[in-house]
């Protein structure tokens, strides 16, 4: 059994808690977390650990406060008490590493599921996101990551710039792997609205799942980083981040039986 997750922050109780109930083993199935492990919550630590040591059953998307915690790692964003744990244990080198080497973007056609954290851009085609995935998940792995990541970190990108350089298109495919909510009608990405899409007066931004522009994808897209979106099972996207930081739930469906298993937090 495959099951997909969606933020966790550091809610290390809750995630074993939803582990035991979804009876999950290491040995038989897997788990896809969309990002998002660490901050915020009060154990990150111990989720980090967790993930690590049962990596090989456990497949990780990057998310902005998983990059955030490697920024904060090279010096480039100041630490907070909910990372600092990570950042001072005997195997803060071991697990940045190791995250360091995790990809934006998974895809498993068998399944049928794409999973990134915040989501594809509307103008990227399923084999563009595959490629640029592997020049950005390159780079965080590359000696001069410091270098690369504080150029990425340096301002959001909010559209593709066709005869951009490789910082320009590369910080926009980060932007919107990690960071994107809303775009407007011709695709660029607003990084400003965070609330829920019911709740929208603008009536120029679109959920960007929902833009006009929009290339099809061929698979199915999990996500998570939307709180204030919560669940959403459609045929083209499955929503996670059901605001289990927050007070709310921590959920799990599953990849093949549809099933859906939710934790009160």
């Amino acid at each position: 059994m495959t099951w997909a997750i969606g933020d966790i922050q550091g809610c290390y109780k809750h995630l074993m808690e939803l582990l035991i109930k979804i009876n999950f083993n290491p040995k038989k199935d897997r788990l896809w977390l969309a990002g998002d492990l660490v901050n915020r919550g009060e154990n990150s630590l111990e989720v980090l650990r967790f993930v690590y040591a049962y990596r090989d059953s456990i497949q990780v998307v990057l998310g902005n406060h998983d990059i955030s915690l490697i920024a904060a790692f090279f010096g480039i964003k100041k630490t907070n008490p909910t990372i600092a744990p990570i950042l001072e244990s005997k195997d803060s080198k071991t697990l940045i590493s190791w995250l360091r080497e995790q990809p934006f973007l998974h895809i498993d056609y068998n399944l049928g599921y794409a999973m990134a954290h915040a989501g594809i851009a509307p103008d990227l085609e399923l084999g563009a996101a595959k490629y640029y995935n592997n020049i950005l998940q390159s780079r965080l792995k590359s000696s001069h990551a410091k270098e690369w990541l504080k150029a990425m970190l340096s301002k959001k990108s909010d559209h593709f710039i066709l005869d951009g350089t490789n910082v320009e298109i590369e910080r926009y495919i980060l932007s919107s792997f990690i960071s994107m909510r809303y775009c407007y009608k011709n695709g660029y990405l607003d990084f400003k609205q965070k609330g829920s899409p019911s709740k929208l007066k603008n009536s120029e931004l679109f959920p960007w799942f929902d833009s006009p522009t929009k290339v099809k994808k061929e698979l199915k897209i999990v996500f998570g980083h939307w709180s204030t979106l919560g669940f959403v099972d459609r045929e083209d996207i499955l929503a996670l981040d059901t605001g289990c930081l927050w007070g709310r739930e921590l959920t799990a469906y599953s990849l093949e039986s549809k099933e859906i298993v939710s934790l009160s937090c």
